[in-house]
């Protein structure tokens, strides 16, 4: 069986397109997904927390990251219209593209305010935005963390970046963390994983819901189908 990491969460670019602009008022699926008049939108540049990603605060406390860094997201969009430059496509289909809300860098103020990475395996356009984050102690770096692209594929020689006086725990707290049968907040219960090379994403109260274990590398939680949708998953055939 292929990985997790390659079956449902790796953020794959690939060659440019022509660019084209997309204008609306987006659904905000996690931190640097959304949805514009049916078109997924993928942020370029940056890396956020996945939804079901856990993290510490400042005082030593798990918390679930990825979803404050969709609310942060939506509090920024506060249903205001977004204006995107679409530049190519990722694995899934979606448009990867830099966006801008009332002229403001999107993707610049998600790293910057410490709720987003710059991925720079893809682009260094946001770097210096990183470092100001780190520097003041924004979001994440408030605490400490796993990057996401690392939380994706975590094992125990995972890197925990945050703070500069990071728990010495952390490491321990944070793998521990991703074996709970809990979902990380009420609101998202969506149960997915990897079957037969596919991933497969099981609502409360279908026949597969309760017997699903969550204890599992390949296990995710979700908060929507549409979010289970954007990050490569299908609902079970019928």
């Amino acid at each position: 069986m292929r990985s997790f990491l390659h079956v449902l969460c790796a953020v794959a670019f690939v060659a440019p397109a022509v660019a084209s602009e997309i204008n609306g008022i987006p659904r905000i699926v996690d931190g640097d997904t959304v949805e514009i008049a049916s078109t997924k939108i993928r942020l370029f540049g940056i890396d956020a927390p996945e939804t079901d990603q856990l993290c510490i605060d400042g005082t030593g406390q798990k918390w679930a990251c990825g979803i404050a860094s969709r609310d942060a997201l939506a509090v920024f969009s506060s249903n205001r219209p977004w204006a995107c430059s679409v530049t190519g496509e990722d694995r899934y289909g979606r448009s990867l593209a830099s966006c801008a809300v009332a002229s403001k860098d999107v993707s610049q103020w998600m790293v910057r305010s410490g709720w987003a990475l710059a991925f720079v395996k893809y682009s260094d356009r946001y770097i210096a935005d990183d470092a100001a984050a780190r520097a003041s102690k924004a979001g994440l770096w408030a605490g400490a963390f796993i990057a996401p692209w690392d939380w994706r594929s975590r094992n125990k020689q995972t890197l925990v970046l945050g703070a500069i006086a990071v728990p010495a725990n952390a490491q321990t707290i944070l793998l521990g963390a991703v074996s709970s049968q809990e979902a990380p907040d009420p609101r998202c219960t969506i149960k997915a994983g990897v079957s037969r090379g596919e991933c497969i994403y099981h609502l409360a109260g279908d026949r597969w819901y309760a017997k699903m274990k969550m204890n599992k590398p390949d296990r995710r939680w979700f908060c929507t189908p549409e979010e289970a949708v954007a990050a490569g998953c299908r609902p079970p055939k019928r």
